[in-house]
């Protein structure tokens, strides 16, 4: 069938080139190897666009034009627009080494060399833009893995899609050098072959590297500038900084006393070093953890104790869960500023529900219809749930607090982290089992130093998994547990000076803070007082200065000198003695307290009871009380476990105001020696997790 002639008054470009006396892409057109490149792309490209029975494959948008730096651009011969199966005009553009299709819809019948090539600079594709089906792997001359792991290479595979250019401009910053493919390519587009799996073939110029003396940084880093990403350790390989995977361990209670009965904790500051570590007052979990995290005193991410009294409901809540609650940045926004696929993963660290981690393990019990509690915890992602608990066991929740608190708890936690670590380059994990038997018996009691050593053997697994996964760590305390002997109920105080109200159902008394003048939200040695009316301040202070067992009280003023001036702070806020600490008791008989006071109820409670820790001792009939109340729950019955004592006098330790002595307050072990240090404040602590992740951080002022 003979060719359709152009239109009238128009040339095309290939007829002008030939009137001068040239082929298409302005190279002579009686050149023998030129046509015979191109009939060999052709044939190739024919073939390979049609299936069994002659049926036509599916193509890949071709629409995106190919072009090549001027000194980089290999004769042969492109593909050129074509009919589809319906007689319309479609767009290719040209496959070839040397070709570059126009884009233009071509009207059928039009001849070959209809355009003149186009020529200009493109960036190196995206090496991970177009993986080889189903994760297949061929090694070229030189050994290089292509297809499968994305080495850089000055011939790379087809040409990224758009959306695929930004992703992959770190690696274009960062060439590899050439290897055997890209030799070879260049010859079979010599002799007229198509590149391999039907893809076009990008050159670029040869691989830059680094200027001569300037020398390599462990972490990947190059003379101080960005990193390259991470290898086969399981890192980011195409840009932004690299990582250094990172263990933070909360181990609660540890102090440089308890150390000397911890070997395997004590191995990690061999390795790297150990400081003293300032807290914040209070020097309770929510708060320390939320400074830890955000690098902020309590006046800036809100989190003024382990509960307070919310104004804007009328409500005391305490252990509430939901990260939002803690204002500011925390730890991982930070780095994602770094490095935007930052995997976090947190193991029961405190508001860990709404976080934007990657993983996310926290107790949180079943609450049935019928009042039953049942152990269980929350996960994100929710498969999580089931990968733990199918390998562990449900999650310990009457083994994490009250009465048979116990190693087990602690036990689960580090197998769950052992299980999380290598997926995550930050790693949470907090350790609460120095808690029980510290309060129970004192800090410098036998029992003390049988948790030390618990909980030092539970953790040596997982220190053994950090050092074989070259993970660095970190392992600090919150607070030292100091020992306790005066229990002082503030509450009381306030009721009998007429300042606090009550309302009395079934017999039991509430206290009603919508009505009260003033009342204390006790947390262990720091209780944080309400006034109602700015005019009762001075009483109220005056009341709780002559309180035997209060050694500070703070107004807002006084407070700001803490870093507690926030307006979820109290009006007041009261520090206790040394020995002394701050019960929520409101009720001035025993017979009048509410039934919630007798049972483990973290979240009725208006303040902290560490009775709970306890089985009534004065209650000779105790155990049998709490086993009957098993049996029902085995039943499906309903049952109250009444067996707190509603005396304090049996807690033997307890924290919160600031440490009087550095041996018995928290500490800091890493095994880094890089960033060795004496002293560090709990306000640094976000920083130096950074610091050892190898992401950079503004300077703190």
């Amino acid at each position: 069938m003979g060719r359709r002639p152009p239109r009238a008054g128009r040339r095309s470009a290939g007829a002008a080139g030939r009137r001068a006396g040239q082929g298409r892409g302005g190279h002579r057109a009686d050149d023998p190897g030129r046509a015979r490149a191109g009939a060999g792309l052709r044939r190739r490209d024919h073939r390979r666009r049609r299936g069994p029975a002659g049926r036509r494959r599916h193509r890949p948008d071709r629409r995106l034009p190919r072009r090549l730096s001027p000194g980089d651009a290999v004769r042969g011969a492109g593909r050129r627009a074509g009919r589809a199966r319906d007689g319309r005009a479609v767009r290719r553009q040209d496959a070839g080494v040397g070709g570059a299709g126009g884009g233009r819809p071509v009207r059928p019948g039009r001849p070959p060399g209809a355009r003149g090539l186009r020529r200009g600079p493109v960036p190196a594709p995206d090496p991970r833009a177009h993986p080889r089906p189903g994760g297949q792997r061929r090694r070229s001359a030189g050994g290089a893995v292509v297809g499968g792991v994305p080495r850089r290479r000055a011939v790379a595979g087809a040409l990224p899609r758009p959306g695929a250019r930004a992703a992959g401009a770190a690696a274009d910053r960062h060439p590899g050098p050439p290897d055997g493919d890209a030799a070879r390519a260049v010859r079979r587009a010599a002799r007229g072959h198509g590149p391999r799996g039907g893809r076009d073939v990008h050159l670029v110029g040869a691989a830059r590297r680094a200027p001569a003396g300037r020398p390599r940084r462990a972490g990947g880093r190059v003379g101080g500038g960005a990193a390259l990403g991470r290898g086969p350790d399981g890192g980011d390989r195409y840009g932004g900084d690299r990582v250094n995977k990172l263990l933070v361990l909360d181990v609660v209670g540890l102090t440089p006393r308890l150390l000397e009965h911890t070997p395997n904790l004590r191995a990690i500051a061999g390795e790297g070093w150990q400081a003293s570590l300032g807290t914040v007052l209070p020097a309770v979990t929510c708060s320390v953890q939320s400074t830890f995290l955000t690098g902020a005193m309590p006046r800036d991410h809100g989190v003024v104790g382990n509960g307070w009294y919310f104004r804007d409901l009328g409500e005391i809540f305490l252990w509430r869960q939901h990260n939002r609650l803690v204002q500011g940045e925390k730890v991982w926004d930070v780095a994602r500023r770094a490095k935007s696929d930052y995997k976090v993963a947190n193991v029961c660290w405190w508001y860990a529900m709404g976080a934007d981690t990657d993983w996310t393990v926290t107790p949180r019990p079943i609450y049935h219809a019928d009042g039953r509690k049942s152990p269980d915890c929350y996960t994100r992602p929710p498969a999580l749930h089931d990968e733990l608990t199918r390998s562990l066991g449900e999650f310990p929740l009457f083994q994490y607090w009250g009465p048979t608190a116990s190693i087990k708890s602690s036990d689960w936690i580090v197998q769950a982290t052992r299980r999380l670590m290598p997926r995550a380059d930050l790693t949470l994990a907090y350790v609460p089992h120095l808690d029980y038997d510290l309060q129970r018996f004192g800090p410098h009691s036998p029992q003390a130093v049988a948790a030390a050593r618990d909980v030092d053997r539970v953790l040596a697994p997982l220190l053994t998994d950090a050092r074989n996964q070259g993970v660095t760590v970190v392992a600090l305390s919150e607070y030292g547990i100091g020992p306790a002997s005066r229990p002082v109920h503030v509450n009381r105080a306030l009721r009998q000076a007429g300042l606090l109200e009550v309302y009395t159902q079934a017999g039991m008394e509430y206290l009603d803070p919508w009505a009260s003048r003033a009342f204390a939200v006790a947390d262990h040695q720091v209780a944080h007082v309400y006034v109602r009316d700015p005019g009762d301040l001075e009483a109220v202070r005056e009341q709780c200065e002559a309180l035997p067992g209060v050694d500070l009280v703070l107004d807002k003023q006084a407070q700001r000198e803490f870093g507690l001036d926030h307006e979820r702070s109290g009006e007041l806020v009261l520090v206790a003695d040394l020995g002394a600490w701050f019960t929520y008791y409101y009720w001035l008989h025993d017979d009048r307290a509410p039934d919630f006071a007798r049972g483990v109820e973290i979240h009725r409670k208006p303040g902290y009871d560490p009775a709970e820790l306890f089985l009534d001792p004065a209650d000779p009939r105790v155990k049998l009380r709490a086993g009957m109340s098993l049996a029902k729950k085995k039943l499906g019955l309903r049952y109250a476990m009444s067996v707190v004592p509603l005396d304090g006098q049996w807690v033997r330790g307890t924290h919160g105001r600031l440490p009087d002595d550095p041996a018995d307050g928290p500490v800091l072990l890493c095994s880094d020696p890089s960033t060795a240090r004496d002293q560090l404040a709990a306000t640094e602590v976000r920083d130096l997790m950074l610091d050892l992740a190898g992401l950079s951080t503004p300077v703190r002022k």
